[in-house]
């Protein structure tokens, strides 16, 4: 009888909660509903040619993304490529792979989807056995790895598939959050609340590689298969 008492009892708080925030909303589209109702004809064009100019210079902002090869996931070379390509973007997403690495198969998957989705930022792939000195320079021992660059500079990596659950089934949206807490995309979800299934199975902590450690010559493998 108790139970039942406080299942009524928190049904009635949630209801309440949810009545006043449909209130609060309502008021808000209420206001701006009265607030275009009381524009003259030069205010509303005003506001108009301010749209225009917006969606004009987001329309040139993605073609010159595209013009820099935004929009699509691609292999660079070389190294030297590697260095002109972060030149030219805000946001660079380079995944470090090797043929004979299954999980780099997986990585490749996911990148070709979120390319095309977020042409805000450049997503490139380069051989980590032809690029020895770039992979020394940015401490690269674990295949794949994700180097993530803003500015010309690697800010953080995503080092074989420990961020994205241990698992070779994580989603394409576990990857997307991954970067958007590394602000290399722009990401239109809530950080603060991952897409796994289990914070606790998967856990939050993110690793980076140690710049001052260097072991051995060959690299790391992620995958079981090797």
């Amino acid at each position: 009888m108790a139970a039942d008492t406080s299942v009524e009892i928190l049904q009635k708080v949630l209801e309440n909660e949810i009545l006043q925030t449909t209130k609060v909303v309502e008021e808000h589209l209420d206001a701006e509903i009265q607030k275009l109702d009381q524009m003259d004809e030069d205010e509303l064009e005003c506001l108009k040619q301010r749209r225009l100019e917006a969606l004009k210079k987001a329309q040139q902002q993605k073609q010159e993304w595209l013009s820099k090869g935004h929009g699509e996931y691609r292999e660079i070379p070389s190294e030297r490529d590697f260095f002109q390509e972060v030149k030219e973007s805000k946001n660079v997403v380079c995944h470090f792979y090797r043929d004979t690495t299954f999980r780099c198969q997986i990585m490749d998957k996911h990148l070709t989807v979120l390319a095309k989705k977020h042409i805000e930022t450049k997503f490139l792939k380069l051989n980590a056995e032809k690029s020895p000195f770039l992979c020394e320079r940015l401490r690269i021992k674990v295949i794949p790895t994700l180097a993530l660059v803003k500015d010309g500079k690697t800010q953080d990596y995503v080092v074989g598939f420990t961020d994205l659950g241990n698992t070779d089934d994580f989603t394409t949206e576990t990857l997307e959050w991954r970067l958007g807490c590394a602000d290399v995309i722009n990401y239109s979800g809530n950080l603060m609340d991952p897409p796994f299934q289990s914070q606790k199975k998967f856990g939050t902590s993110f690793t980076k590689l140690d710049k001052k450690t260097i072991r051995g010559k060959k690299y790391d493998s992620d995958s079981d298969d090797d």
